[in-house]
């Protein structure tokens, strides 16, 4: 027969005070734990966001990332001649051949520098990525040294905002438009004519970093893939956009989540400390209880039960305290360097109800954890010599 789920909220409502330092061990646990989880979550949903699943990137072959990559301008007329490739209603080829180089522009917050991700584009790259748009200003003209930013590009750096002149390779350039991206990496960025850019850079004319491309049709992605690499002329990786920026996302989203693991141990492990205090008190405060319970026919495995669930109870409550305690960060936008780029990326926190329900498992982990051996104490205790006590 198993003892009521009542009597053991009781019991932790009559000693609430020792029951306090263990729920407030694993909210502190807790929250931690899902502070570097949303962290890490929104990071990468930043990165992933960047990419179409419409969209195909072409870079140079054995290449990991646009930094390291060259497609020249015959590669480019190739690539825009494949039938795969989505056309403007004028017949032009979507495709945007990209020069990416990185600029260092001051901290709003700070004032020191910060390497930012530049990207010369074409001029029809707002039809190649349909997701960005024109909020404030315009659309910078091709041939003239104008910018436009990233949303949180003006509020990161000092020196973007619309209209202002800022001096990129010795020249200056004017900011004319602010875009939005809808929370993707390219928020980060600032935009530019990407054969100006070549041409300030003093780089070799008609080489680019990489080439975005928008399909006709998404099935389309494996005939142009095979035409490309099998094309000799070529020498070139295909990859859809989506998954090249989830890729671009692991080396620094693995990172964050390694640290939280750490550290969410090491704090778990007082917590865990804390809540086999608040049991072992419990199980030698209530010896007679248990001796009582035992003598009106609750077996072992029922006292051993409830000792259990009493400690996942309380570790439950630190665990909803915990979660509570992070809702605040979520949307909450701060920067980190991405690695893979070498440049600054501003992403927003997600705390997303999966990484609260993470968070109420680990808590009740925790629980168990502390409860366990306190419960096998409870359970063999000698029934006889405590009801001498009585």
């Amino acid at each position: 027969m198993a003892i009521p789920i009542s009597y053991n909220i009781r019991s932790v409502g009559a000693r609430w005070a020792t029951a306090v330092v263990s729920v407030l061990g694993i909210a502190g646990t807790v929250g931690v734990f899902l502070a570097m989880l949303a962290m890490a979550r929104g990071f990468q949903a930043t990165l992933v966001s960047s990419g179409s699943p419409d969209n195909v990137i072409v870079l140079r072959a054995g290449a990991d990332s646009e930094m390291t990559s060259a497609v020249s301008q015959d590669q480019v007329r190739i690539l825009s001649d494949e039938p795969q490739i989505a056309r403007a209603d004028d017949g032009a080829p979507l495709v945007s051949p990209e020069v990416v180089v990185i600029g260092a522009f001051p901290l709003a917050t700070t004032g020191t520098d910060a390497n930012v991700q530049i990207r010369g584009v074409h001029e029809r790259v707002l039809e190649v990525r349909p997701t960005v748009t024109i909020v404030e200003g315009r659309f910078f003209e091709p041939g003239l040294t104008e910018l436009v930013v990233g949303r949180n590009a003006v509020t990161s750096y000092r020196g973007l905002s619309l209209g202002s002149t800022v001096e990129i390779g010795g020249e200056d350039w004017k900011v004319v438009g602010v875009f939005s991206s809808g929370g993707s990496a390219f928020d980060s960025e600032v935009w530019c004519d990407a054969n100006l850019l070549n041409q300030t850079f003093k780089r070799g004319s008609g080489v680019y970093q990489s080439v975005t491309a928008r399909l006709g049709s998404r099935d389309g992605f494996n005939a142009l893939k095979d035409a490309l690499t099998t094309d000799p002329r070529m020498t070139v990786d295909v990859a859809r956009e989506q998954a090249y920026y989830a890729k671009q996302s692991q080396a620094v989203s693995m990172l964050i989540k390694a640290l939280g693991f750490l550290v969410a141990f090491v704090m778990a492990i007082g917590a865990v400390f804390g809540a086999l205090n608040t049991m072992y008190s419990a199980v030698a405060a209530r010896a007679r209880e248990i001796a009582t319970l035992r003598a009106l026919g609750f077996g072992g495995f029922s006292v051993l039960t409830s000792f259990v669930l009493e400690s996942v109870l309380i570790a439950l409550v630190g665990g909803a305290l915990g979660c509570l305690a992070v809702l605040p960060l979520n949307g909450f936008t701060a920067g980190t360097m991405n690695w893979q780029t070498f440049s600054h990326l501003a992403f927003a926190f997600k705390v997303t109800p999966s990484l609260m329900l993470w968070g109420l498992g680990f808590a009740a982990l925790m629980g168990l954890v502390g409860g366990l051996l306190p419960a096998l104490r409870a359970a063999r205790m000698p029934v006889a010599a405590a009801l001498r006590e009585l």
